[in-house]
């Protein structure tokens, strides 16, 4: 049974005891009356391939209370790759929609967004979710969006149900909610979350002093978790960054655009299991190691337009604070484990701590090269700002690539 702890910034919506899946359906069902909800899920080949990705596609044809299911193909040049996950996702649910979100027909209308200065990133998962945004504010029908991963190994339809409720919920106000959950098999996993994003903001905290952006990021339990659900209204204001620092551009974006009372975190599951990441420590460029030098760069500088002032100094100061939040943590968790009889290898711990460190001190070099880095991909509101017909285009351009797959 989970504690019923409650942090000073945000709501925490726990799992008190064992809660019925049917009941909380039935509310879900009658609530999309009022909301509907769209389901986004970004999906690639190797996803698609995988025999968890069909267990998750059976989970949903069973859910009642989704208007609209979404899937983003990104990293498939080929259409018959394309083809073949449609065809997949179509067999299990038959009024899914797909975006080939690097067909040829969406890289047109990228290539004219650019040419008015609207930079949406690359084949990525940021790209992935902006162009689902957009779709589902083009059919202007569902008032709830709702996103998880494709790769979930221990996926049941109770994760949808408890993420999607609070801000489907026509009792509570609630504009935004990230799900959280543990990572724990016969160790514990998240290193990314335990090891680089949780002391690295508590070391910011120390070297600035208190922020109440920092305290927001602090109150989320799995900031890294890729599962959330926001309301129309605020998918529409929301930037996404193009690059690793999605999640935590996310939380980001969410703080600059919805009032605190109106954001909540959810436990969402009991465990949560996908693939692992490598760590990247002999390929700064992939794995963990880009993972934590891009978001350090989200945090680099949304501190900086909050007006924190940072000098070469100060990023060794950084790092250096870091270092020793991160050996208390150690600690903590190694003991953690043990009372729980887990597997705990500080060794492998501390080569992960160093390797962050790195990223960190190159996140410090790239932003002090780059203060403003690449433009965020620009929210909805901005697009049909600079050319309404774009909205028109990401309803029309998947439904024809759909066609075309379909022939094949």
């Amino acid at each position: 049974m989970s504690d019923f702890y409650q942090h000073e910034v945000i709501a925490t919506l726990h799992r008190l005891g064992e809660s019925s899946l049917e009941k909380l359906e039935d509310e879900l069902v009658h609530n999309a009356r009022r909301r509907p909800i769209a389901l986004i899920i970004p999906v690639t080949l190797e996803d698609s391939r995988n025999e968890v990705f069909d267990y998750i596609l059976g989970q949903l044809a069973e859910v009642k209370y989704v208007k609209r299911y979404i899937f983003t193909v990104g990293k498939t040049g080929e259409l018959e790759e394309y083809a073949q996950i449609q065809s997949k996702v179509k067999n299990a649910i038959p009024e899914a929609t797909l975006i080939w979100a690097n067909s040829q027909r969406i890289r047109g209308m990228i290539e004219r967004m650019e040419a008015s200065d609207l930079h949406v990133g690359g084949d990525g998962k940021g790209r992935s979710v902006w162009l689902a945004y957009g779709y589902v504010i083009a059919k202007d029908d569902c008032r709830v969006m709702a996103l998880h991963d494709a790769d979930i190994v221990n996926y049941n339809r109770e994760l949808l149900a408890r993420l999607v409720y609070p801000v489907a919920s026509v009792r509570h106000n609630y504009e935004f909610s990230k799900g959280y959950y543990s990572r724990v098999a016969d160790r514990m996993y998240g290193r990314a979350t335990r090891l680089f994003v949780t002391p690295l903001i508590r070391a910011f905290r120390e070297l600035l002093g208190h922020s109440t952006f920092l305290s927001y990021m602090d109150s989320f339990r799995y900031p890294l978790a890729g599962e959330f659900a926001v309301s129309n209204s605020l998918a529409r204001a929301n930037q996404i960054p193009g690059d690793w620092g999605l999640e935590i551009g996310t939380l980001a974006e969410v703080y600059r655009n919805c009032a605190h009372k109106r954001i909540c975190q959810v436990d969402i599951a009991d465990n949560y299991e996908h693939k692992h990441q490598e760590l990247g420590q002999e390929n700064i460029r992939r794995g963990l190691s880009r993972m934590a030098e891009d978001i350090a760069k989200v945090f680099f500088r949304t501190l900086a337009s909050q007006g924190a002032v940072f000098s070469p100094n100060s990023i060794q100061s950084l790092a250096g604070i870091y270092r020793r939040q991160t050996y208390n943590l150690t600690e903590h968790h190694e003991a953690d484990a043990a009372i729980n009889g887990l597997l705990y290898d500080r060794h492998s711990e501390m080569i992960a701590v160093e390797t962050f460190a790195r990223s960190l001190v190159r996140a410090g070099e790239v932003f002090f090269d780059d203060p403003l880095g690449r433009p965020q991909i620009p929210n909805w509101n901005r697009v049909l700002s600079a050319d309404p017909s774009f909205l028109e285009d990401v309803v029309k351009l998947p439904e024809q690539d759909m066609d075309e797959a379909a022939r094949l």
